[in-house]
Parts: C-alpha cells; structure tokens; sequence
C-alpha cells in the first residue's frame, strides 16, 4: 500500500538526494517537499522529481503553523531535513539557527503530534556529541555541542525525545557524519575548495588542517534514512558513519589533485572558536539493521569535485553571493586577532 511523505528541508543537498532516492525506490509513494527556498535551498535541485506525478513542491517555512499544518495533512510519514546547518553562519548569526533549528522542529514536532503521523524521522547531525578526541560516540553518549549551530540541533533532539516519551510522537532520529557530493551548497568544505581551485584562489584551511572528519557520500546517507523510516525503533537514535575518517588537510590535497591543481594553493588561517578537533561515529546499531556504505571514498570524492567542475551552470550563480559573504567572514575574524 502507498504511502504518503513529507519531506522538509528538500530543496536541499541531502533532502533533494533523498526525495529523488524515495521516488525511486517506491513506486507507489506520495512525495511532497516543504523548503521555504533560502539561500541553499534550490528548486533546481528537485529538477529530476518536480515532472513525476507523484511529487508535489509546497514553498514555506517550518516556522509557519499554518503551512506545514496544510503540509502534513493525510501524511503518513515525516522526514524532517529543514535546518540552518553552517557552522560558521552560526557563529556570526545564531538568531536564524535558533528560530528554524529548535523552533521550527517545535512546530514540525506538535503538527505530527495532532495529525497522528505514522512515522518521524529527525535528521540530526554528529556535532551534537562535540568533539571526540578518542573512540567513537555511541548513541548513548551526552550531548556537548560547541557551536551556536550544534547546540541548536542537540535542542531539538532534545525536543524530538520528549515528544516521544510525553505524546508519543513516533519519532526516530539519525544522526550522520559529514556529508558530501553534488549539489552540496559551496559554504562547505568539498564543494567550496572545490570552487576555489577551480578559481585558482588560496584554500583557506583553519588552524593546522589536521581536524579530522567521517566523510558520508549522500546516497549513503539516503539509503541510511530510508532503512531507519522503514526498520528503525521508534523513539531511538542511530548514528550514521561513513567509515572514512580524514583529516581535513588530506582531503584538500585530494580536491587539488583531482583537479591538477598544486598543493601551494593551500593558506593556513586562524582557526574559528569553538572548533571541534575530531568527530567519530560509532555505527553498529545501525548496521546491526542491515545498513552499511557502498561508495569508495576516494572514488566518490574525485566524482563529486568533477561533478563541480562539469556543472558550472548550477553555481556560477553562487558565486557572487559567496564572495561577498567571505568577505564578511574574513572581516569577522580580522577583527578577532
């Protein structure tokens, strides 16, 4: 029998994989996405879905009671991906993380509360642990977030739990490492050294670029989603790890000799507040349900900065924006030193 999903956040990097990746999978599916279309919501993401018959776009903001109210009406099941997600964004202006992050999951939270969804998956992040400077967190582990942005969605995990154990919202909730691949909006790290490189400009890597991350290719993550809305325990987390753990100076060599590039390209600056040294992920709870990740890192990584490279048309209208918020972070931290 079909179902019904609703799908926030979709016009996004992650939300649009996977609303391609639903409609795909289940035929008899009804996929509509609620994106309020800010600066890194596109509806040119959705461009391979927006013909099916199946797929229905609803423009509005989970802040709206009204609209995800009329959103979620006859919907069985909720993916909730709609968040402020940048972490430097978050530090020069948390009130945007705040509103959308914790509150907007309120009002997502109490709609799925009074319409009496089957199902609701929280998409959440692993920076809601902090920093691991040993070992992998499990699900169990306290939430020490250290960013304004990190702190806003360890509150809204927080919220998605007490939904469940007060209302009995059937809330589940994933939690993934870093994640990549096309269409990821160039404020993050791959696609925007990507962009760099491509530009000829320096790499602007924080501190001593030994951060090191779980690298999570985005069809990964789909596939992970798709399992804990289907198989998970409702009122659990699961952690979701690409086993790719890198530091942060490798994987900008690696875009650099993607793309021919020298590694001179490389500038160390001043590392940003609160900079967590090392994120782990420990993810056998969700593979005990049968998940585990295909993509070859390295294979993976070289697709995704051609990708960039071939597909011009979709961010040459970034760039200019992007320039001009650089310059404004690098104020920022000029101001700091």
């Amino acid at each position: 029998m079909g179902k019904s999903v609703l799908i926030t956040g979709g016009a996004g990097f992650i939300g649009s994989h996977f609303t391609e990746y639903l409609i795909q999978q289940y035929p008899d599916y009804e996929v509509r996405v609620l994106d309020a279309l800010t600066y890194a919501g596109r509806r040119e993401n959705l461009a391979a879905v927006e013909p099916h018959p199946r797929f229905t776009f609803i423009h509005g903001d989970v802040r709206d009671r009204q609209t995800v109210q009329q959103a979620m009406q006859g919907v069985h099941y909720v993916v909730h991906f709609a968040a402020e997600t940048h972490v430097d964004r978050s530090i020069l202006n948390p009130d945007a993380f705040i509103t959308t992050d914790v509150y907007g999951t309120f009002i997502m939270l109490e709609t799925a509360r009074r319409v009496g969804v089957e199902r609701f998956v929280h998409v959440s992040t692993d920076e809601v642990y902090g920093s691991a400077e040993q070992g992998a967190f499990t699900e169990q582990s306290p939430l020490q977030p250290s960013s304004p942005y990190a702190a806003s969605k360890a509150g809204a995990d927080l919220l998605a739990q007490a939904y469940y154990r007060t209302y009995g919202v059937p809330v589940l909730i994933v939690r993934p490492s870093n994640t990549f691949g096309p269409r990821q909006y160039p404020e993050k790290l791959i696609p925007f050294f990507t962009l760099r490189a491509l530009h000829d400009e320096p790499l602007p890597l924080y501190g001593d670029g030994q951060q090191r991350r779980d690298w999570l290719y985005v069809i990964d993550h789909a596939r992970a989603i798709d399992l804990v809305l289907h198989k998970g325990q409702v009122g659990e987390a699961y952690n979701i790890a690409g086993g790719n753990e890198r530091a942060n100076i490798e994987v900008s060599r690696l875009i650099l000799h993607t793309l021919g590039k020298p590694e001179s390209l490389i500038e160390f600056v001043k590392d940003r507040p609160g900079h967590d040294r090392r994120y782990a992920l420990d993810d056998s709870k969700l593979r005990a349900l049968g998940w585990q990740p295909q993509a070859d890192f390295e294979t993976a990584l070289r697709e995704t900065v051609l990708w960039y490279a071939q597909h011009r048309e979709w961010w040459q209208p970034i760039v200019q924006e992007q320039l001009e918020y650089r310059k404004f972070v690098e104020q920022w931290y000029t101001q700091r030193q």
